[in-house]
Order: C-alpha cells, then structure tokens, then sequence
C-alpha cells in the first residue's frame, strides 16, 4: 500500500493544483528550448512544371480553339494548372503569335503565368515568354 501511495505523490501526473486528470501547461511551463516553428516557405514552379506548362500551351494553341484550355499536372512535384489562350492572334515580327494565361496550383498555393507565344516557320508554336503575371 505504501508503494501506491508514494508512487501518486510522485509520478508526474499529479494535480499539482490544477483541475483535469491530463498534464497541463501554462505560460510558466515555457523553457523556449525549442523554437518556433515556421511554415515551409512555398516555392514556385520548378523546371519541370515550367516544362509541361509550356507543353500544354503549345498543345492548346495548335488546337485553334478560342474559347479552350489545356490542362497540365507534374506527378512528381504536386503542381498543376491548366493553359488558356488570351484574345485572338496577332502579328509580330512577320510571325503569328498569341498571348495566355497558365494557372499553377500546389498545395494551398495558386499563382497565374503570363505568356507569349509564336508560331514558327514549321507550324510550332514556340514559347517566346512564360513568367509571373502582373495585373496591369
């Protein structure tokens, strides 16, 4: 019986004056030998997200379609988002070329691309731009 006894008064889960069965901390309990925290910082697209954002908007331009979008998803990172062309085509530099949006989606983090791209001698729509949109 004195076992029991002196294992209660001293094994840590005593009440110590405070109500509750479970340990409790206060702003007394505090030592700050471990730091804070911090969310992870979010990171942009990587190369390979660029890669297969420039893919679907080389692949939904050459569609034609004016009113589409192409979708695009990198398994390996998370990211995704989708491709639409901007307005109708116009000339530049002797070459036909069309502006877009490409969305990027990863965890909780969405962000918009701005881009540009041209149609050249081939038939191929080249990716001249593709860079963090700014409303203007």
């Amino acid at each position: 019986m004195i076992a029991i006894l002196i294992g209660a008064s001293v094994g840590g889960c005593g009440m110590n004056g405070r109500d509750g069965a479970f340990a409790q901390m206060d702003s007394s309990d505090f030592t700050g030998s471990i730091g804070a925290v911090l969310p992870a910082r979010e990171e942009g697209p990587t190369d390979a997200d660029m890669a297969l954002a420039r893919i679907a908007a080389s692949d939904v331009l050459t569609k034609g379609d004016k009113d589409s979008s192409q979708p695009w998803e990198n398994p390996t990172t998370g990211a995704r988002g989708s491709v639409t062309p901007l307005a109708a085509a116009y000339s530049n530099e002797g070459r036909t070329c069309r502006d877009f949006l490409a969305s990027y989606v990863k965890e909780r983090t969405e962000s918009w691309m701005q881009g540009a791209a041209c149609r050249t001698s081939q038939g191929h729509w080249e990716i001249r731009s593709l860079r963090p949109w700014r409303k203007t």
